[in-house]
Parts: structure tokens; C-alpha cells; sequence
């Protein structure tokens, strides 16, 4: 034998039992067996299997055994050991390397097979409830997709680890600064929450009853046929026509018909002005809407937009003449709030208030206005004798 040749290895033997043959010398099957222990190792525990890494207790064994996963480090332990350790209040984590503090209520059972994705749901929750801002508070779409795309640069940063500080701070900056914006957006959801409820309620209510008004009509339409039926029966053991009565049936049952049929109908229309005068709607409209701006609050104005001022002269800041400055150096003037911009501007209006008027002009005006008052009174006087005269007439 060449030395360069492969060993014998020792064949599965054909008349394995596990392969439906029959049992082969004790060598043969042990050499089987040996073999497909290499090639696939038996698993040591079967696929149901958990092992809580506290008290090494395992689902196998207990298939009551529930595990619990805490959304500070998210690391799974039996129930068992959360009731023993954190009973008594907060402790720390007991896996191996893990300092965090962990508290009993915090627990909870975990809803994804795959830990990271619990991990990054329970994350996306906590931005989302404080980035909650909607389509329709954005003036324009890129405005509102920034503020998308900002999001979810934090949330990928929380995810997996990357800058955690600075984007811990972002977070909380922008939490406090829109403490309050948040605070309504998270209340209108809330009541958009409950009113899709209230409508979802409304509308299987609305579905039971039609089935039932259906159900009804069905039994009214099977009883008027028996009716009927019975009707033509007793009309024919009469004597009376056989087409005559056919006929008469046949637009009886027709006019019943068409009577149904209208009040569904006029059911139908009432319904719909109901929900049109309600306002309720099955449709929601949103997206981006212009903002208008709110404009700061102008000054309060007790004169309503009155202005008093002269196109005659110009009130100047400080005026060079001995009684003015003396009065502003003066403090009994000055000390109890007096100003001496007052008296030159009272001093300026009346010096002023002369220019403009003109007497003729104002004697002319009033003139005419007594001479058509007295032309009214003349004609009204007329109005009143021709009245008298006609009446004596009469």
C-alpha cells in the first residue's frame, strides 16, 4: 500500500437499522454512529429552549418559564429572578459587565423574536411622541421633509449608538423649547384617536342595523307573498278570473315594491343632510397648508389713530432761550415730571392757530347757508297752505 494513499475509512453499513436494514455486526453500527456524530452533531437542547442567564433555569425543562426584558439594557431574565431581585426596589442589573439600575415596574415581556429590533421599536416610540409635529403645520414640502429627514437622523444615531451624547442633547434642547407645541399635538392625536374609535363604532352600528332593516324587509316581502298567495286562493275558489286575478296581484305586489323603494331612498337622502348638517365626513384631509404669521401686537393707541399736529410749524427737541433752558435746570419744574416740550408745543399751537382761517370766507358760507335754510321754510310753508285749501275744499 503506497503510502501516498487514503486511509480506509469504515463505510455506513446498508443494513442499518435506521435506514430500514437490518442490524449489522456491533463494530459496523458503532462506526456508523460515530460517523454522523461528526458530520452533524445532536443538538443538546431542541429549538423551544431558553436559558435565563441568572439562575441557568430553562425552557426545556419548564415550558411555563416566562422571560422579561427591561428597556434600559435589554437584557432577558426568568420571572423568577426579577420577583427576587428587584422586589425590594432598584438594583442593579445582575448580568456580568452590565451597571445599569433596573426597577421591577419597568419590566415587560419581549414582543420581537429579535432583541435589537424590541430595542429600536421602544426607541422610534420615544422620538416619535416628542417629534410629533404634522404635514400641516410645515408652510412648504421641503420644510416638512428637513424636519423628517432630522428625525430620523436621530433616531438612526440613538439606534445604533453614534454620537450619543450630542444627539441626547438635541433631543432634550428640542424637547424643551417645543414643551408645548408637543404637549397639544399629543392631545389632537389623542382625539383623533378616539373620534376614528367613536366613527369606526358608529359605522358597525349603522352596519347592523341595515342588515337588520334587511332582515326585515326580507320577512315582510316572504309574509306579503303568503299573503297574496293566500288572497288569489280564496279569490279563485270564488269563481273569479284566473288572469283577473293575476294581474291585480302582480300590481299590488308592484306598487308594495316601488313604496319600499321610496322610503329607502328618502331614509337615505334624511341620513345624508344629518351628517352634512353634523359635519361628519369619512373623509380626512390633510397636508401642507399656508400659515399665516402672526404679526406683532402694534402699540396701544388711546386716540384710536387720531394725530394732533401742525403743518405750520415743526416741534423742535430744545429751543435756545433763557425761560426754557432755566425751567429745564429748574428742579421744581422738573421734579415732578413735568416737561418743557409741553409748554412749547402749547405756546407754538396757539401762536399758530390763526393761519389758515379766513373770516370772509366764513361769513359768506354761513350767509348762504341761512339763505337756503329760509328758502326751505318758504317752500314748506306753501306745501302746508295748498294742503289747508284742498282739505276746506273737500
Amino acid at each position: 500500500m503506497s503510502r501516498f494513499a487514503a486511509p480506509k475509512t469504515s463505510p455506513v453499513s446498508k443494513r442499518d437499522p435506521r435506514v430500514g436494514g437490518g442490524g449489522g455486526p456491533d463494530g459496523e453500527l458503532h462506526n456508523s454512529m460515530r460517523g454522523m456524530s461528526l458530520r452533524a452533531p445532536m443538538p443538546t437542547n431542541t429549538g423551544n429552549a431558553e436559558v435565563c442567564p441568572v439562575c441557568k433555569s430553562s425552557r426545556y425543562l419548564n415550558s411555563s418559564l416566562r422571560f422579561l426584558v427591561n428597556p434600559e439594557c435589554y437584557h432577558k431574565m426568568c420571572e423568577s429572578c426579577v420577583d427576587r431581585i428587584f422586589s425590594h426596589g432598584p438594583a442593579q442589573c445582575p448580568i456580568p459587565g452590565c451597571r445599569r439600575t433596573l426597577r421591577k415596574h419597568r419590566f415587560r415581556e419581549q414582543t420581537f423574536e429579535d432583541i435589537q429590533v424590541e430595542r429600536e421599536v421602544d426607541i422610534r416610540k420615544k422620538v416619535q411622541a416628542v417629534f410629533n409635529k404634522r404635514e400641516e403645520e410645515f408652510e412648504s414640502l421641503r420644510d416638512y421633509n428637513d424636519y423628517l429627514n432630522d428625525v430620523e437622523d436621530i433616531t438612526f444615531n440613538l439606534v445604533n449608538q453614534i454620537d450619543v451624547e450630542e444627539t441626547n442633547r438635541r433631543f432634550e434642547a428640542y424637547q424643551k423649547v417645543n414643551e408645548k407645541e408637543i404637549e397639544e399635538n399629543a392631545q389632537l392625536a389623542q382625539q383623533e384617536k378616539l373620534s376614528f374609535t367613536a366613527m369606526q363604532k358608529a359605522e358597525r352600528h349603522q352596519a347592523r342595523e341595515r342588515r337588520e332593516a334587511a332582515r326585515r324587509e326580507e320577512d315582510d316581502e316572504r309574509r306579503e307573498v303568503e299573503e297574496n298567495k293566500r288572497d288569489a286562493l280564496n279569490r279563485l275558489a270564488s269563481g273569479a278570473d284566473p288572469e283577473t286575478v293575476a294581474k291585480e296581484g302582480q300590481q299590488v305586489q308592484l306598487k308594495k315594491r316601488m313604496d319600499r323603494q321610496a322610503a329607502t331612498e328618502r331614509q337615505r337622502q334624511l341620513q345624508a343632510a344629518s351628517d352634512g348638517r353634523n359635519g361628519s365626513s369619512n373623509f380626512i384631509v390633510k397636508g401642507l397648508k399656508s400659515r399665516q404669521k402672526v404679526e406683532p401686537e402694534a402699540p396701544i393707541d388711546p386716540f384710536g389713530g387720531l394725530r394732533i399736529s401742525s403743518k405750520y410749524f415743526t416741534l423742535q427737541d430744545d429751543y435756545i432761550w433763557e425761560g426754557i433752558q432755566d425751567t429745564k435746570k429748574d428742579v421744581k419744574h422738573v421734579a415732578g415730571g413735568y416737561d418743557v416740550r409741553d409748554y412749547t408745543q402749547r405756546s407754538l399751537c396757539a401762536a399758530f392757530s390763526g393761519l389758515g382761517v379766513f373770516i370772509a370766507d366764513e361769513i359768506s358760507e354761513r350767509d348762504r347757508a341761512a339763505q337756503n335754510s329760509a328758502a326751505i321754510g318758504t317752500i314748506r310753508a306753501d306745501i302746508g297752505l295748498k294742503d289747508s285749501l284742498m282739505a276746506d275744499a273737500v
